[in-house]
């Protein structure tokens, strides 16, 4: 079953909130979980993350939080998948040829043409689209 992490979840989960809020507006971590009751430690890696994919900015100091720092129309779902968990893939030979099988299996074509199609679906969408 294809689904989405936890971590993926909870950077659109946060992505949404930093977008109600007034435009240069920080906002903490912290304020964020509570917000939407999910575990603070996970949310602040995750914020943590998103920074150094420059997807949000991080302000420190006592007054400091998060905003949006890139433009969302212009990250695609797909990279924002692979900036956070890495190569977008329903299997791992898609991506690692180290299967014992990979010489004998019968279903690596079909399910590579599912990934590109899901894949190519993915990098049509913007990270926009799904955190409005």
């Amino acid at each position: 079953m294809l689904k989405l992490t936890r971590k993926v979840e909870y950077a659109l989960i946060a992505l949404r909130h930093m977008q109600t809020m007034r435009p240069g507006k920080l906002t903490s971590a912290k304020e964020i979980a509570l917000s939407h009751g999910i575990p603070l430690q996970l949310l602040a890696k995750t914020l943590q993350k998103m920074a150094k994919e420059n997807i949000i900015e991080a302000v420190q100091g006592p007054y400091g939080g998060y905003r949006i720092a890139s433009n969302l129309d212009q990250i695609s779902l797909k990279d924002f998948f692979e900036k956070l968990e890495g190569p977008l893939g329903m299997m791992d030979c898609y991506f690692d040829s180290d299967c014992i099988q990979l010489g004998a299996c019968n279903i690596r074509t079909p399910i590579q043409r599912i990934n590109d199609n899901m894949r190519n679906m993915f990098s049509k969408m913007s990270l926009r689209e799904v955190t409005q």
